[in-house]
C-alpha cells in the first residue's frame, strides 16, 4: 500500500470508477464514490473518532474535498445503516449540497434526521427504502437487501450499471437467530451470484477471526449472571445505537425487578427514536428519569449508559473519575461493559476499567465474561458469502490494513484471481470495465479534522505542536534589546509550563542568552525575528543537553 499521489487516466466509456473516500485503513469515516458517465453516487458518509495522537480534534471526516467540485454531479447518497462511522459526516456533506437526496432505511433516516436537527439543518430530501426495494438514479439501479448487524434496519446495496455490478455489504454478520428475527438475505445474495457479480465490496472488520461470530442470544446466560450476582448499583455501558443490547438489558431488568435509567444524551435520544419506530419494546413502567432515582433503592435500578469506549466526556468516564453529578460506582457496585473494543480505544477503555476497580467496583467486560458479541462477520461467514456470490473481483472495505489483507486472502482462497483481490486504501482510484477491476491511480484522501467550529483548518503541523505542548511543555522567553546601543537591557524573563523543575533551573541559561544576543547585535543583526531565532536555538540546545527535553519554545525580543 502506498500514499504516492498519481492522477488517474481519463474515465473511459462503459467504465465504473470507484474511489474510497474513507474506511480503508481505519475503522471509521466510511464513504465511497461511484462514477459513471459523469454522474456520481455515494454510499455512506461517516466519521472517524480521533485517537490520542490527535489532541483537540473532535471528529475526522471522509475526503470530501475529492468531490467538493463535483457535488452538482452527485445523484444521491445511499446509507447502509445508522452507526456514526457511516452517518456522522452527513451534516458536513449536506452543508455543501443541501438538496442532495438521501436514501436509507426507516431507523437510519430517523437517526440522520436527529443529527441534522442538532446541526440546525433542515432536510426534505430524505427517502425511506427497505429490503426488496429498488431505485433508479441516472445510470445506476440500486437494490437493497436486509443484513443483520448490531443495529436494526441495516442494508446491503446492490448496484447494476452498464459497466458492471457491485454488491456493497455495509457492516453485516450472519446471526441465524437474531433478536429481531431479521436475518441476512442469503437467498438474495445467491440470486446475485446466479446473475453474476463483478465486484464484491465486503466488510473486513472480523476477517482475521476464524469461524463464525457468536449469536446474540448466546449472551443471555452471562448477562443474566450479572443481574443475579449484582446486589447493589448496576451500570451497563454499551453503544448508544445498540438497540439489541439495550433490549436484552430491559428484558432482564423487568425479569429481575429493576427499573431502567438511561444515562447520556445520545442514549436517551436513540432509544426514544427506536421505541417510537417500534424497534425497541419497553416493558410498562420500567423507565425512570435520572433525576428521580432517589425514589428507588440502589439494588432496584440498572443504569444504561454511554461510554463503553472510554470517551473522556462520556457518562461512564465521568462516573469512573468521580465527576458525575448524580451517579457513583464504588464498593459492591457492578459495572458491565457490554461492547467490543474498537481498535485504537484500548488504552482509553482500560483506563476507565482501572479507575472503576480502584474505586471498589466490580467490572465485567468481554475479557472476563461472554457479555458481548461482534456485529461483524468472521472469516467463516465471509468464505460462505464468497462461495455463494463467486465475484469476479473483490474490494475489501471497512477495516485496517491487516483486516483488508485477510479479507483479500479469503477471496483468493475461494477462487478470485490474486490480481483481482484488491487491497486498496483511501483515495485509490479503481476502474471496473469488462468484468475486470484495476487500480488506476491514487488521490490524496487525507484527513479533514473537525475542531469545534473549525473544519479542515487543523494541519498535521498544528497537531504536532499540540502533542509537543502536551508531552514536552512550553518555555517562553522575553528579552528587551536596545538597538541604538546594541545591547540587552536587563535579564531575559523565562517562564515554563509543564516542567517539574523549579524555574530557578533556568538561571544557568540567562547569561548565555544575553551573550548570544549581544554578539548578534554587535554583528549588525537588528531584525527582532532573527534575534528570536538566536534565542530559540540557544535555549533549545541547552534544554536538550541539560534536561533532555524538547518543549515548544516561544521567544519574544522587544526592541526598545
Amino acid at each position: 500500500m502506498t500514499n504516492t499521489v498519481s492522477e488517474p487516466r481519463a474515465l473511459g466509456e462503459n467504465t465504473l470508477r470507484i474511489i474510497p473516500l474513507g474506511g480503508l485503513g481505519d475503522i471509521g469515516r466510511n464513504m465511497t464514490s461511484f462514477e459513471l458517465d459523469g454522474q456520481l453516487l455515494l454510499i455512506d458518509c461517516g466519521v472517524l473518532f480521533p485517537d490520542e495522537d490527535q489532541p483537540g480534534v473532535d471528529l475526522i471526516l471522509p475526503a470530501l474535498h475529492l468531490i467538493e467540485h463535483r457535488l452538482d454531479d452527485v445523484l444521491a447518497l445511499l446509507v447502509t445503516h445508522g452507526h456514526e462511522d457511516h452517518i456522522g459526516a452527513i451534516p458536513y456533506l449536506l452543508r455543501r449540497r443541501p438538496d442532495l437526496p438521501v436514501y436509507a432505511s426507516q431507523l437510519t433516516l430517523a437517526l440522520i434526521q436527529s443529527k441534522l436537527n442538532e446541526h440546525q439543518l433542515s432536510k426534505s430530501q430524505l427517502h425511506v427504502v427497505k429490503e426488496g426495494d429498488s431505485v433508479t438514479l441516472g445510470g445506476f439501479q440500486a437494490s437493497f437487501l436486509a443484513v443483520n448487524h448490531s443495529i436494526p434496519d441495516a442494508l446491503a446495496i446492490h448496484l447494476r450499471t452498464k459497466a458492471g455490478t457491485v454488491l456493497h455489504t455495509g457492516d453485516f454478520k450472519m446471526d441465524q437467530l437474531p433478536l429481531d428475527h431479521r436475518i441476512t438475505d442469503l437467498r438474495g445474495f445467491a440470486r446475485i451470484g446466479e446473475e453474476g457479480l463483478d465486484l464484491f465490496m465486503c466488510d473486513s472488520t472480523n476477517a482475521e477471526t476464524p469461524g463464525f461470530t457468536a449469536l446474540e442470544k448466546d449472551l443471555v446466560p452471562a448477562l443474566e449472571r450479572v443481574f443475579v450476582t449484582a446486589k447493589q448499583r448496576l451500570i451497563v455501558a454499551c453503544f448508544a445505537s445498540h438497540v439489541h443490547r439495550v433490549q436484552q438489558i430491559l428484558r432482564l431488568a423487568h425479569q429481575y425487578g429493576r427499573k431502567a435509567v438511561y444515562v447520556g444524551r445520545s442514549m436517551q435520544r436513540n432509544m426514544h427514536i427506536a421505541r417510537e419506530l417500534g424497534y425497541l419494546e419497553v416493558p410498562d413502567d420500567i423507565l425512570v428519569d435520572l433525576k428521580n432515582i432517589d425514589d428507588y433503592p440502589l439494588d432496584k435500578l440498572v443504569f444504561i449508559s454511554t461510554g463503553s469506549q472510554g470517551e473522556p466526556l462520556s457518562a461512564l468516564s465521568r462516573i469512573a473519575n468521580l465527576e458525575h453529578p448524580i451517579i457513583e460506582a464504588g464498593e459492591g457496585d457492578v459495572v458491565l461493559l457490554a461492547s467490543s473494543l474498537i481498535p485504537g480505544n484500548e488504552n482509553s477503555v482500560y483506563r476507565v476499567i482501572n479507575r472503576l476497580v480502584k474505586n471498589g467496583a466490580t467490572v465485567v467486560h468481554r475479557a472476563n465474561a461472554m457479555v458481548h458479541v461482534s456485529g461483524h462477520a468472521s472469516a467463516g461467514e465471509l468464505l460462505y458469502c464468497y462461495n455463494i456470490l463467486k465475484p469476479r473481483n473483490a474490494l475489501p472495505v471497512h477495516g485496517e490494513a491487516r483486516h483488508l489483507r485477510a479479507n483479500a486472502d479469503l477471496a483468493i482462497a475461494t477462487g478470485v484471481p490474486p490480481e483481482r483481490a484488491l487491497v486498496a486504501e483511501d483515495g485509490m482510484v479503481i476502474d471496473l470495465k469488462d468484468g475486470v477491476a484495476a487500480i488506476v491511480g491514487q488521490l490524496d484522501a487525507g484527513y479533514i479534522f473537525v475542531d469545534g467550529a473549525s473544519i479542515g483548518d487543523v494541519s498535521e503541523e498544528e497537531l504536532t505542536e499540540r502533542k509537543i505542548l502536551g508531552e514536552e511543555g512550553l518555555v517562553s522567553i522575553v528579552a528587551v534589546v536596545n538597538l541604538r546601543r546594541r545591547a540587552v537591557q536587563g535579564e531575559p524573563y523565562i517562564h515554563a509550563k509543564g516542567f517539574a523543575e523549579h524555574e530557578s533551573v533556568f538561571d544557568d541559561i540567562r547569561q548565555p542568552l544575553i551573550d548570544v544576543l549581544n554578539r548578534g547585535l554587535a554583528d549588525g543583526v537588528n531584525d527582532t525575528y532573527e534575534l528570536q531565532q538566536l534565542v530559540r536555538r540557544t535555549i533549545g540546545t541547552w534544554l536538550n543537553k541539560q534536561l533532555h527535553r524538547r518543549p515548544m519554545i516561544l521567544p519574544t525580543v522587544i526592541a526598545a
